[in-house]
């Protein structure tokens, strides 16, 4: 064990109180997330040229707010603690406490997409693949913001960089959330800005789409490795935790879109994209199918 762990920077939650209201860094990173992801997509909007445009992401991003909220507060609910709020429903609405839950929060912009998709009358996995890339940059913010918090730590570690958080003993632990930003933000958006950059790429849809879900569940499940589990839940199947659980079906949904885009592609006329965002132009060769 390290003789001289790092000690938790002593952060504020709250970033600035002014009179009754409080702003605190996790609020800031959500607003932060959304901001940047909602400027990232319309620029990738308008770099493809035609649908999804800058007012369709406009609009997606409206519904993926609400079901970001809505999704990520009931899934932290129902999958980690819902005989405690049963007890009192009323703590389901005191969101300012904390408690949200990714794959709620994904849940919620799934839906958010679907009703954008329908509404607007663009294929789904179309509308999914000009979202996906922008996801990771929220995941970046809000893992920080688990690190200012001194929350979701990891397990107990005598790595040269493990620190002793604030609630959790005195022995220094694995500061899981930064590992959780670099593999589900940093990583994943590096990956998917890539492929959402390469054309040959994007006329596959959903493949944008399956590599991430199949890369967020990778990450994190393997981040899993080194965090605590809840406590209220402890480790479940087979030493699982929920949040590897959760990911589970992330991996092979995943999986099942890459295919599925790729042999989509194989079915279709072979394209090739010549030029870049409103002068790009598809010239379709005839070959057997």
């Amino acid at each position: 064990m390290d003789l001289f762990p790092l000690t938790f920077p002593a952060i504020d939650p709250v970033l600035v109180e002014i009179g009754p209201l409080a702003i605190r860094w996790y609020g800031l990173a959500y607003v932060v997330g959304i901001l940047a992801g909602w400027r990232y997509a319309v620029y990738l909007a308008r770099l493809y040229g035609g649908r999804p445009n800058s007012d369709d992401v406009e609009s997606v991003v409206l519904w993926a707010t609400f079901g970001i909220i809505l999704g990520g507060r009931l899934g932290y609910v129902l999958f980690y603690e819902l005989d405690s709020y049963l007890q009192d429903p009323s703590r389901i609405l005191a969101v300012w406490h904390g408690g949200m839950s990714f794959h709620g929060g994904l849940l919620g912009v799934t839906a958010g997409i679907v009703i954008c998709a329908w509404r607007r009358e663009i294929p789904l996995l179309k509308l999914a693949d000009a979202v996906a890339p922008v996801v990771p940059i929220g995941l970046f913010f809000g893992r920080l913001a688990n690190f200012i918090n001194g929350e979701l730590w990891g397990r107990v570690s005598d790595v040269p960089w493990a620190m002793v958080f604030p609630g959790a003993g005195d022995l220094p632990r694995h500061p899981s959330q930064l590992y959780e930003a670099f593999l589900e933000g940093l990583v994943l958006f590096a990956i998917l800005a890539v492929l959402a950059h390469r054309p040959s790429v994007r006329v596959r849809h959903g493949v944008i789409t399956g590599v991430f879900l199949l890369g967020y569940g990778l990450s994190r499940i393997t981040a899993e490795l080194f965090r605590m589990p809840d406590p209220q839940l402890g480790f479940l199947y087979g030493g699982l935790t929920m949040g590897q659980l959760l990911s589970l079906p992330m991996v092979l949904l995943g999986i099942l879109l890459v295919l599925w885009g790729q042999y989509r592609a194989s079915r279709e006329p072979q394209t090739k994209t010549v030029g870049q965002g409103k002068n790009e132009i598809s010239v379709v060769s005839n070959r057997a199918r």
